[in-house]
């Protein structure tokens, strides 16, 4: 359900491209330390998202170095940590062992019976270390599958449920920011459900898994009934963002927030447009 919090590459600087590489090698740098293999896998780009604007609104101290890896073996990267780098590696496992969960359930996939596995232990510390957000998201997992299950139709319903999961993950202080940043999370976790579900459906609808859409998506004006939802939770997104006073990074948490995010429904609607066309 993650990677749609991405940048638009090809309209950033050079330099603000690197400044968010350096945060996403610092990611990937601190789940394999903090994780090994098994946590580094879990690497997402919407959890970058997350670090670079909690680190431009209370810019706490961060750490600059360079490393290699096995995707960079020759020429050492930029890497940038902080202490919101370390919770954002830690929500991201937490995350990733109730993906596998889910999927086990849905699909009875082996591959994610055994990476999840690997991850309980994990996050099981996770749980400790975090109690009360834990348990509210887990609840809220719980809530979700269950409305799965249950077939629901309502797309609020469904969508507000992992918004408010997206929530907890932006609600990083208890402290005056803290209404925004969950306001914020909560519309854009609204969009990356219902970008997610538009992306899969197709697939969903052919394996007999839900899909809040598998009933409305060979319905004329489909893709445009989507894309009026996806701008409305993005307007509130930004709204919210642009109450928040960051400084730094601006430029690059804009390039997603107002393009990058987009980038993934264009390329769908054009696949579907091709496909359509392509029909005798």
């Amino acid at each position: 359900m993650f990677g749609y919090v991405v940048m638009n590459k090809p309209e950033i600087k050079f330099k603000d491209f690197d400044l968010y590489r350096s945060f996403y090698c610092g990611l990937c740098r601190e789940l394999r330390e903090k994780y090994g293999i098994s946590g580094q896998i879990t690497l997402t780009y919407d959890l970058t998202f997350v670090i670079m604007l909690l680190s431009g609104l209370y810019e706490p101290p961060t750490q600059k170095g360079a490393t290699r890896c096995i995707i960079h073996p020759v020429r050492k990267q930029p890497v940038r940590r902080n202490a919101i780098t370390e919770y954002a590696a830690d929500m991201n496992v937490f995350l990733a062992y109730y993906k596998c969960v889910d999927n086990w359930n849905d699909d009875r996939s082996p591959v994610s019976l055994m990476y999840g596995q690997t991850l309980k232990k994990k996050e099981k510390k996770i749980e400790k270390q975090y109690s009360e957000k834990t348990r509210i998201i887990t609840d809220l997992l719980e809530e979700l599958s269950r409305l799965e299950k249950e077939g629901e139709r309502d797309l609020d319903r469904v969508s507000g449920c992992f918004g408010r999961i997206m929530e907890e993950i932006f609600a990083y202080r208890k402290d005056v920011w803290e209404p925004t940043l969950r306001r914020m999370g909560f519309f854009l976790g609204k969009f990356i459900y219902l970008m997610d579900a538009y992306d899969d459906v197709e697939k969903d609808v052919e394996k007999g898994n839900y899909n809040p859409f598998a009933e409305e998506y060979i319905m004329e004006g489909f893709q445009e009934k989507v894309q009026q939802m996806l701008v409305m939770m993005m307007a509130e997104t930004c709204r919210e963002f642009e109450k928040l006073p960051i400084i730094k990074y601006t430029d690059i948490l804009r390039n997603i927030l107002y393009s990058g995010v987009w980038c993934r429904f264009e390329t769908v609607s054009r696949q579907r447009k091709e496909k359509q066309n392509q029909k005798p």
